[in-house]
């Protein structure tokens, strides 16, 4: 075999190629219009537009004309990645009449599992227990409340719906119904009990075609919203020994009643107060997080789905695992989902285009990114996911810390994302003491307190460019004179100055004149104008410590128009000079011509005065 087709798109598709170029395969890429920017397509050997006419999703779900132009191309091998059509038993089909491999199980084992009622009876035919449940949607009694609507043929929190109460059923069947018809093309849905404090515990398998089958260990995908993982480590943290080892043989009992091969993940509901564990479902795929079970054992799960597919055996090379007893595992190793959603609006997601990117490094630290890079346009058609990031270490602390650090490094600008967010979660005690449940973000309010990000460098860039080179654009175009006249310079006045707030604080005292202005029915107006013109640089302070500070001496030309400033606006509240912070700061300096100029100001009008607040 020497050439595989990717047929996703991202960072899965990117994943794919990597392992099949590591394998001595050619690669190909399928895009939509929509996608014709995406990176994977760029990272493959050949790439071609798929779904003419059709709309940005069913492009990708088109199995037909896929599978034409697989054949068409020379291709031996695809693999579907995860979503789109990676669970639909057609593809499958469609490439053995077309004499080509499709890298996972069997279609009649993704019927089988493809269906959760299906997948519930054979774990109880395998002995492994199952949440109780039903696929009469009439029949609530049989459960009691509160309970869970799910979708029968699909995954990834669509389709679900949690039940408080009998009154509440009606609408919410209607709900996960209509998103499931929606999501998967069968609205089929069934129910199961709503275990409140629950962990969301999964395990990694993988199997060959002769018969062979080992878990990689487990993973704890329990940081979920709205029923969609956002951050899963490997292994589960504080989950008893008893119970891990329990729930890895569980999955391999029904990995062998299904006669599963290719990879997949068997998923479990632990009771944390209990711990009592149930089956939920099979994923027969590569799952979004499998990169936490690969740095942890050090196994590359798609090579090995690849080779699996081409009839190799598991413990034969050149795939050559270890058998189940020697299968390493090392340290802890935490993947985060990194997303153009909003987490300070409801997690809405973003649009447009990426101003600024900068991905972190360093020891420990995987990407996984398919639309991540400076100028990249991110568009609402598709998942808003924008790269992983995994995180690894010996201890889970420091897993912790380690990742972290990498979301920190990161500088996205452009769309918004939910980087804050995924900071509070891997620095939250419960998650670092492994005690948190499916529950965790709903009632963890403080995962939502986020501190002001400021952007500096970004701003500066924008008025740098657009301003000083490009020209300011609430000027541009407009005709620019061939000379500009000199501002008229008022005569000197030489009638003394009317009264103002000043000699008005002099003579009440600051306590009444603050009850004089707010006693005040207008509005008081304050005019910095005179200081901005007594300094020619606004950073006074960083540029008085460089010794690099200009004070403009106070002129007859500037006290003209002081004196006509003070007459013609007399009801002026404040006019403000030099700020108290920059007088003090001046003196300790030895900067004392500043002093001079207040004064002569402070004599030609009766509103001058030192900014209060920095007294």
């Amino acid at each position: 075999m020497k050439k595989l087709l990717a047929l996703n798109r991202g960072e899965i598709a990117i994943r794919i190629m990597r392992a099949a170029t590591e394998l001595g395969l050619r690669t190909v890429a399928v895009y939509s219009k929509e996608d014709r920017l995406g990176l994977h397509r760029f990272k493959a050997d050949e790439a071609y537009q798929i779904g003419e006419g059709l709309g940005p999703v069913q492009a990708y779900l088109d199995v037909e004309g896929i599978v034409a132009l697989a054949k068409e191309k020379g291709v031996d091998l695809i693999h579907p990645g995860y979503g789109f059509l990676s669970e639909n038993p057609a593809l499958p089909r469609a490439c053995e009449r077309a004499g080509i491999t499709f890298v996972g199980p069997s279609a009649e084992i993704l019927e089988l599992l493809g269906d959760k009622t299906t997948a519930r009876k054979l774990a109880d035919r395998a002995g492994v227990p199952v949440v109780p449940g039903t696929d009469n949607p009439a029949d609530t009694a049989k459960i009691g409340f509160p309970l869970i609507i799910k979708a029968s043929f699909g995954g990834g929190g669509r389709g679900m719906r949690v039940v408080e109460s009998q009154d509440q059923f009606a609408g919410k069947l209607e709900e996960a119904t209509r998103e499931a018809a929606a999501a998967f093309g069968n609205g089929a849905v069934f129910l199961e009990r709503y275990i409140r404090r629950a962990k969301h515990i999964e395990v990694q398998i993988l199997g060959d075609q002769h018969g062979n089958i080992v878990h990689l260990h487990e993973r704890d995908c329990s940081v979920q919203r709205r029923h969609q993982k956002v951050v899963e480590v490997a292994p589960a943290v504080n989950l008893p020994k008893k119970v891990r080892e329990a729930v890895a043989e569980a999955a391999l009992k029904i990995a062998r009643e299904a006669g599963y091969y290719n990879a997949g993940t068997v998923e479990f509901l632990v009771d944390a107060e209990s711990g009592e564990f149930y089956f939920i479902e099979v994923n027969p795929r590569i799952q979004v997080e499998h990169t936490v079970t690969e740095m942890v054992t050090g196994i590359d799960l798609v090579r090995c789905q690849i080779l699996a597919a081409q009839g190799h055996k598991l413990h034969e090379q050149p795939i050559n695992l270890p058998r189940q007893a020697e299968i390493p595992l090392y340290g802890y190793a935490l993947q985060c989902r990194v997303t153009t959603e909003d987490p300070t609006n409801n997690f809405t997601p973003d649009y447009g285009r990426l101003q600024t990117y900068r991905s972190p490094a360093g020891f420990g630290v995987r990407l996984d990114g398919g639309s991540a890079y400076s100028g990249a346009t991110i568009t609402p058609y598709y998942d808003s996911l924008l790269v992983k990031i995994s995180a690894w270490a010996s201890e889970f602390e420091q897993t912790c810390n380690r990742a972290d650090r990498a979301l920190r490094e990161f500088r996205v600008r452009g769309v918004k994302t939910n980087i804050p967010f995924l900071e509070n979660v891997v620095n939250h005690p419960d998650f670092r003491a492994g005690n948190v449940t499916t529950s965790f973000i709903d009632q963890t309010p403080e995962l939502f307190a986020f501190s002001l990000r400021k952007d500096r460098a970004t701003r500066i860039l924008t008025y740098l460019g657009e301003t000083i080179v490009n020209g300011n654009p609430e000027v541009a175009g407009k005709k620019q004179p061939k000379e500009f006249r000199p501002a008229p310079v008022p005569p000197r006045i030489n009638a003394p100055a009317p009264r103002g707030t000043r000699q008005l604080l002099d003579e009440l005292g600051p306590k009444k004149f603050a009850q004089w202005m707010t006693a005040q029915p207008g509005l008081l107006i304050t005019d910095t104008t005179f200081r901005d013109a007594l300094l020619r640089r606004d950073l006074f302070l960083d540029d008085l410590k460089c010794g690099t500070i200009v004070a403009v001496p106070v002129t007859e030309r500037l006290l003209r128009h002081v004196e006509t400033v003070t007459r013609e606006l007399p009801a002026t509240c404040y006019l403000r000079t030099f700020d108290a912070l920059h007088l003090v700061t001046a003196a300790d300096s030895g900067f004392t011509e500043i002093w001079t100029n207040d004064r002569h100001m402070l004599a030609a009008a009766p509103h001058f005065g030192l900014r209060g607040s920095s007294v």
